[in-house]
């Protein structure tokens, strides 16, 4: 697509719909074009909410304004590409119409048991192959609505459970963080110091994790460890790397990847020491190797080095590059992420600020990727200005972000950071096939989701589609000064069905709380930590050991997938946390702009990650490095550096807890029934039994409801005949009321009624408000009373399967056993169960029927 050169009548914004059908369309691009003449090129989305696949064969562009004002808007050159094979594009329009007839068969299924009209409903499953549900859950329907058969139904609640139908909905659950501080050491009694701003990776395979480098407070570092997570003990590989041949320098703001297919390790981006003041006299050979010119420091080169856990060359580094920037990779960064994908062997690089010196000037990288294979790096995303139209949504240059890959669809997760002195809170999706970017959240903070946010860590669990966050420094407004790292330190998993569509946040809960369920109270939604002390200095003799780490921020997190276990290591914790005196005087940090603090304090100004000093009020808050004399800062700052190492397990509601509810439920609706039909001694008997033992009376929402169960006792419903042809479908009677009385002050022997003078039947039964129980079956048209437009009596497929020993049910209890069931349908997977929505919603939908 094209426009003239700078010309005001050029389009700037407009979407994009496309179709079979010009009269229904969809919308699939919102973006806008540059004021040039060069041609820009958009991705079309071509797969719907289910990632089903649909052709296009009508186009539609809705120009909404061009680049001048009170100009008309003028295009002057459209060309569309994409698979135009005949017999392809057939077999995907049938298999999309397909899918349509599916979608509104299993709706049209849904209506017709919902209204009790089982024959159809059963003639329309024998005649097609559609799986409306699991076959578990069409027993239970079965045993509950249609038999009362209440022992049945609580044995089938045990099967969905061993089939796994219940494992979503557990999923969901809000989760609970269950920490474990790991004190292991070498051989010599030793473990990583103090530090953040370190990099760590993970070897799933042989359960190793390894770290390198960081910044201890005074000056970065270049020591080399290895922890076995079986033996849980440390290695060190080297006291200091820089000395090992092709080695790297001392350095902080790094990442490491691991890549699983050869065992090597990929290392890329530094801050270190001679980035801000002149070099450590150990460290000018190795940046003489490096390519470097050691002195002035004009020139910044970015390494790229391989280390390799095995093989012939085990132990041993590579240098890849001595300068990215000079093959097509990103210049010298830091405070970047980087990610891999093992199968495809490429290596992606995000963001990061730019290190060249110059510090009142902040620059950042954009995209990039590297092919192990071919060894070629390639700009897949470039550096775009925040102002400028771009041909898809933006992704702000940034740092101190965050980004995980989930291998499984392709996509890059990027969220989070830091752009100049404005932390961010939105997140973007990559998709790596189309190279497009589209937004998530523009602010997930409004979302549910955490505070913006700079430094925090984020690993990915593509198995079970969940994104964990841990921590960092965050402003309650994107555009405050005020950087708080908060003493409750709210831990986040993001949890996602299809990566390009937005999911859900949930925050992680501190500590398990016995017997609770998911959504059965929100009086735990809150972090516990930052209120104990402990494990940071010799002051912590006596001292209880803490049961969960302390908030920080410049640590490291890896995750090991087959365990479902992430590893903690390091970081900031702010200023004087358990610290004694003597050493928080040793711990003495360098920060340009003001101080961090950890006890639910503030942050002003900018430092990098970490609390090491660059002398700009907008570098990094939270990144760790050095200053030199020269750039020194003012003030010094008192900040207490990490050695503590923590594992973390996600606990959440266990399927016995599932079953117990789901009984709860069953044992209420056979409880009202019983008050109903059996004498009141048996039903209160059952109350205090049966219906008590599925009871947890330690949550006082759940207890409540149980102590008002007795109000069934006392006035039990109107049973209402199952051969009652005037019950509606919602199983109240329309019956002819008289009109009711009231007195009036000044008119005594006025008669008040329920109908408008000069209304006639019609418009009273359609202005009358429904009860709930009515609106199930209310035709949106208005019907004459006494005459509902569906007779909710039994149908003979429900006499069928309900048996001869049994009796029938009325209207009324068949919605009251449907309404259950549908409570019970809230434990299983939405891909086991009936769909959700109603038929009914088409009628008030824009364009419905």
């Amino acid at each position: 697509m094209s426009v003239l050169p700078e010309h005001p009548c050029n389009m700037k914004e407009f979407k994009l719909y496309v179709g079979l059908n010009p009269d229904h369309m969809i919308q699939v691009l919102h973006a806008g074009l540059r004021d040039d003449s060069i041609s820009e090129t958009f991705s079309i989305k071509n797969v719907n909410r289910d990632g089903v696949l649909f052709p296009t064969r009508f186009i539609k562009i809705i120009p909404l304004s061009a680049h001048g004002q009170s100009f008309h808007i003028s295009i002057w050159h459209v060309s569309i590409s994409g698979i135009t094979e005949p017999s392809y594009v057939e077999r995907i329009r049938v298999r999309y119409d397909e899918h349509r007839e599916t979608v509104v068969l299993r709706q049209i299924l849904k209506h017709l048991r919902e209204r009790r009209l089982l024959t159809p409903y059963q003639s329309i499953l024998s005649r097609t192959q559609i799986q409306f549900e699991h076959p578990i859950v069409t027993s239970l329907h079965a045993s509950l609505v249609l038999q009362g058969n209440w022992s049945e139904a609580e044995l089938l609640l045990t099967q969905a459970s061993s089939s796994g139908l219940f494992q979503s909905y557990l999923q969901s659950c809000q989760p609970h963080a269950q920490w474990r501080r790991l004190h292991g050491v070498d051989a010599d009694g030793d473990a990583p110091s103090k530090r953040g701003g370190h990099a760590m990776c993970i070897d799933p395979d042989n359960g190793h994790i390894y770290l390198f480098g960081g910044w201890d407070g005074y000056k970065s570092l270049d020591d080399f460890w290895m922890y076995d997570i079986r033996s849980e003990r440390w290695h060190v590989i080297s006291h200091s790397a820089a000395l090992e041949k092709n080695g790297p320098i001392a350095r902080s703001c790094h990442k490491m990847v691991f890549d699983t297919k050869s065992g090597s390790i990929y290392l890329l981006g530094r801050l270190g020491d001679g980035d801000v003041m002149p070099p450590r006299p150990e460290d000018e050979e190795a940046l003489r190797r490096a390519g470097e010119r050691v002195g002035s420091r004009t020139t910044y080169c970015s390494e790229f080095y391989r280390y390799h856990t095995r093989g012939l060359d085990a132990g041993k580094w590579d240098l890849l590059s001595f300068d990215t920037a000079s093959s097509g990779g990103p210049p010298l960064i830091f405070d970047h992420q980087m990610v891999m994908d093992c199968d495809a062997q490429v290596v992606y690089v995000s963001g990061g600020r730019v290190v060249d010196g110059d510090w009142d000037s902040p620059k950042y990288s954009g995209l990039y990727s590297y092919n192990v294979r071919t060894s070629k790096w390639k700009l897949l995303q470039p550096v775009q200005s925040p102002s400028s139209p771009t041909s898809q949504p933006a992704l702000l240059p940034r740092f101190g972000h965050s980004m995980v890959l989930d291998p499984h669809t392709h996509t890059l997760f990027i969220f989070a950071g830091q752009r100049d002195d404005r932390y961010l809170s939105d997140m973007h999706v990559y998709e790596i096939a189309s190279n497009t970017v589209s937004e998530l959240f523009s602010n997930f903070s409004a979302s549910g989701g955490p505070d913006a946010c700079f430094t925090q860590r984020a690993v990915v669990d593509p198995s079970l589609k969940e994104v964990y966050v841990f921590c960092g420094l965050t402003r309650a407004q994107q555009s405050s000064a005020l950087t708080v790292l908060r003493s409750d330190a709210p831990n986040w998993v993001y949890q996602y069905s299809n990566p390009s569509q937005p999911g859900r946040w949930t925050q992680i809960l501190a500590e398990l709380v016995p017997e609770t369920l998911c959504g059965s109270s929100g009086d735990h939604g809150h972090v516990h930590g930052g209120s104990k002390s402990g494990g940071l200095g010799p002051d912590e003799a006596g001292r209880s050991e803490l049961s969960v780490p302390l908030p920080r921020y410049a640590h490291q997190v890896v995750y090991d997938e087959r365990t479902k276990k992430v590893y903690m290591h390091g970081g900031n914790a702010g200023e004087g946390r358990g610290i004694a005196d003597d050493q928080r005087a040793n711990e003495a940090e360098k920060v340009e702009g003001g101080a961090s603090t950890g006890m639910g304090g503030s942050i002003e100004g900018g430092e990098p990650e970490g609390g090491g000093g660059v002398d700009s009020s907008a570098s990094a808050s939270g990144t760790e490095g050095g200053a030199s004399g020269e750039e020194r800062p003012k003030s010094e700052l008192r900040e207490t550096r990490l050695d503590d190492f923590w594992v973390m397990d996600l606990v959440r509601a266990a399927p016995e807890e599932v079953i117990r509810q789901a009984k709860y439920l069953i044992r209420r609706q056979r409880f009202r029934e019983m008050c109903e039909e059996q004498p009141a001694v048996k039903a209160l008997r059952y109350l205090q039994t049966e219906v008590s033992e599925v009871v947890d009376h330690t949550n006082p929402e759940e207890a409540s409801v149980f102590r008002a169960l007795l109000a069934h006792l006392l006035s039990p419903s109107a049973i209402i005949s199952p051969g009652d042809s005037t019950a509606s479908a919602g199983g109240i009677a329309e019956r002819e009321e008289p009109p009711k009385k009231r007195s009036r002050p000044n008119t005594p022997d006025e008669v008040w009624t329920n109908v408008i003078d000069g209304e006639d039947d019609d418009t009273q039964h359609a202005s009358r408000t429904p009860t709930d129980s009515e609106s199930i079956t209310r035709s949106s048209t208005p019907a004459k009373r006494n005459r509902a437009v569906l007779q909710m009596n039994e149908d003979p497929e429900e006499m069928r399967v309900r048996g001869e020993g049994r009796k029938a049910v009325s209207a009324e209890r068949f919605r009251q056993r449907t309404e259950m069931f549908e409570s019970l349908l809230a434990f299983v997977g939405d891909d086991v169960k009936q769909p959700k929505g109603s038929l009914l919603d088409l009628v008030d939908a824009e364009d419905g029927l």
